[in-house]
């Protein structure tokens, strides 16, 4: 049997974790740092194990994760849906695509206010800005894909005679998906992002909301701990998303790269 490498991320990642730690106490302790402007690491973990054992916590996370997952989800279908239409149809996406470097080119967050005026302080403005800011990566992702199709592939089809559904199962979706995949891994940290800064702008609720409120309260410990609770999220939701690649294209060269290193 084989042996399988050791992989040296298993201890430089950690090592790292720890000297930014300890970077962080000693500038600190060694500056004299105000804790209303930088507390120590120490600290932050004492906030972050109060956070937690709050019950609303769990609430208001629960309401950003929801807004989130659920404008990521529309902007997937949404965006995997045009771009697919758009990579097939040459004169259309050469027709539209002005408009969509244009509204690309806008900024999305001042785009919040407005969405809050149209569709209130409930999760449905943050659901809408947490789609469309998901939307454009996957849009452009997936009409990139399919245009990227080899010609080789589609001449063999048309020589089989194949329809264009079979066309778009057997050759198209499959060599475009690793492109698509990659635009849902930006557009999901792109959603957690809207999510949150729709919570900032209006609403009582998401961790956003608490962010603030820690700031108006002027509980600096908290509010670090409420950006690693956002942090720990969106690893979780890129770790979901990103194992969509193993589960869809176990053959790509992405996915047999980050496997197990075996010794030659």
């Amino acid at each position: 049997m084989i042996p399988k490498r050791f992989e040296i991320s298993w201890i430089t990642t950690p090592l790292l974790l720890i000297v930014f730690l300890l970077a962080w106490h000693f500038y600190v302790v060694h500056f004299n740092v105000s804790k209303f402007i930088l507390p120590p690491p120490l600290a932050v973990w004492d906030s972050l194990i109060e956070l937690l054992n709050t019950a609303s916590t769990w609430r208001h996370t629960w309401i950003t994760v929801y807004e989130t997952v659920a404008g990521f989800l529309i902007a997937c279908v949404v965006g995997v849906g045009l771009g697919t239409f758009l990579g097939k149809v040459y004169w259309l996406e050469r027709t539209l695509n002005p408009f969509i470097i244009a509204t690309q080119v806008v900024p999305k967050v001042a785009l919040v206010p407005l969405f809050i005026l149209w569709f209130g302080f409930g999760p449905e403005a943050k659901i809408i800005v947490a789609a469309v800011l998901a939307f454009f990566p996957i849009l452009t992702n997936t009409v990139l894909g399919v245009k990227s199709v080899e010609r080789g592939h589609r001449d063999v089809l048309t020589v089989l005679n194949a329809t264009r559904w079979q066309s778009f199962i057997s050759t198209e979706l499959p060599s475009s998906l690793p492109t698509i995949l990659a635009g849902m891994e930006v557009g999901i940290v792109l959603a957690l992002i809207g999510a949150v800064v729709g919570e900032y702008l209006g609403g009582s609720t998401g961790l956003g909301h608490l962010l603030v409120a820690s700031l108006n309260d002027y509980k600096v410990g908290a509010m670090f701990a409420v950006i690693f609770l956002l942090s720990a999220i969106g690893f979780v939701l890129y770790f979901l998303v990103g194992s969509l690649r193993r589960m869809m294209i176990p053959w790509h060269e992405s996915v047999l790269l980050k496997g197990p290193n075996v010794a030659s």
